[in-house]
């Protein structure tokens, strides 16, 4: 709550004139000059809420002994008394509603006792319930614009916290698709890349000796390339902006697995491939996971690996589709490498709802295995 001295003071000089106003008209036989001690009541209950915002407790105390004193001055009159409604209103606007309450009540049992102790016919009197109705109202109001006032507040912070929640999550959105282009920008220039320098070697060293495979082996480059060049494409067009027009490859499924072997077969390396259970579908997240798992897993083995070949069994058990892909390999040996390869498919298996496991067996083959959810089977018709 912060003060402002010359409002508050405007405020008392117009307590201050409304009173006197008061006091002049109370009689009902013509204006009356206030007395000195009205005038020293009014003045000093009045003059009291300069400081209503910064102690308004203390203030509502003073106006309310001020008021209290003023039928003392002048039985005659039977007057609202503003300073006691304007601190009270203070009270109950900047404080709890307990606060607001207890002074409220003090101030009505107060006022209407020494209007009761000062009137003619004291209890027998209407006008001694006049203070119950302004006390009542004056903290009614208050507490009503506090508890306006401290909803608009609630709703400004829970605004700011969902706006805060939303840029959170914008940002956050944007780190994992950050990730996400990464992880394919890497399956995509370690595997063709792999097959390219691969294939390179092949057509060096039959260059010579057999021109026509040499010539084979070039051509695959070529496709590998192009391959390459439309899968980052593809990839890099996930940054542009959505208001810019680009032609985007598909992206790639479990079911285009068989030209993704032939790559590797063409490059090279062969691959064995084994099937066992009958097969289904591998759709959606975990189908684009089976295929970047396995492009990379056997990218790996070419670079990896202590021979150009490599194992690849599909087993479809029940609910899950496990591949074990299995390569010759040492301990000692070690092709390049930045090690996130096998970061990106531990994350791609868990983003699909399976888990991976890799490492190196005993009898010197490699192997990585993963599981992947498969969607329940159709129901046959009747």
């Amino acid at each position: 709550m912060r003060p402002s001295y010359p409002r508050d003071a405007l405020l008392a000089l117009l307590v201050v004139l409304v009173f006197m106003a008061e006091v002049a008209w109370g009689g009902g036989d013509g204006l009356r000059a206030p007395t000195m001690w009205q005038l020293t009541c009014l003045v000093a209950g009045s003059g009291a809420l300069i400081w209503r915002r910064r102690v308004p407790r203390a203030v509502a105390v003073v106006t309310m002994l001020c008021g209290a004193a003023m039928p003392a001055t002048a039985p005659h009159l039977i007057i609202p008394d503003v300073a006691t409604v304007v601190a009270l209103y203070t009270v109950a606007r900047h404080t709890d509603r307990r606060t607001a309450a207890t002074l409220g009540a003090a101030a009505a049992v107060l006022l209407t006792g020494s209007y009761a102790l000062w009137l003619p016919d004291h209890f027998a009197d209407i006008h001694v319930v006049v203070p119950v109705n302004y006390v009542a109202a004056a903290v009614a109001v208050g507490d009503a614009i506090r508890n306006q006032r401290a909803m608009l507040e609630e709703q400004r912070r829970r605004a700011a916290e969902a706006e805060r929640g939303r840029e959170a999550e914008a940002r956050r959105q944007v780190r994992e698709e950050r990730i996400r282009i990464a992880r394919d920008l890497h399956d995509v220039v370690a595997h063709h890349i792999t097959l390219v320098n691969a294939q390179a070697g092949v057509a060096h060293h039959l260059m010579r000796t057999d021109p026509g495979k040499a010539y084979q082996a070039l051509a695959g480059i070529q496709e590998t390339s192009r391959a390459a060049l439309d899968e980052l494409r593809a990839t890099v067009g996930l940054l542009r902006s959505d208001d810019e027009p680009e032609t985007r490859q598909p992206t790639p499924t479990f079911d285009q697995l068989d030209d993704l072997l032939g790559g590797f077969v063409r490059g090279g390396f062969d691959v064995r491939v084994t099937r066992t259970g009958p097969a289904r579908p591998l759709s959606g997240t975990a189908g684009l996971a089976g295929y970047r798992i396995v492009q990379e897993a056997l990218t790996n083995a070419g670079k990896h690996g202590t021979a150009r070949h490599a194992s690849l069994h599909l087993a479809y058990t029940g609910d899950h589709l496990e591949i074990r892909v299995a390569n010759p390999a040492r301990a000692d040996h070690r092709g390049p490498g930045t090690g996130h390869g096998m970061i990106g498919m531990r994350e791609r298996a868990e983003s699909a709802g399976g888990r991976l496991t890799a490492g190196l067996r005993p009898d010197g083959v490699f192997e990585v295995r993963v599981a992947l959810p498969l969607p329940p089977p159709i129901a046959a018709a009747d």
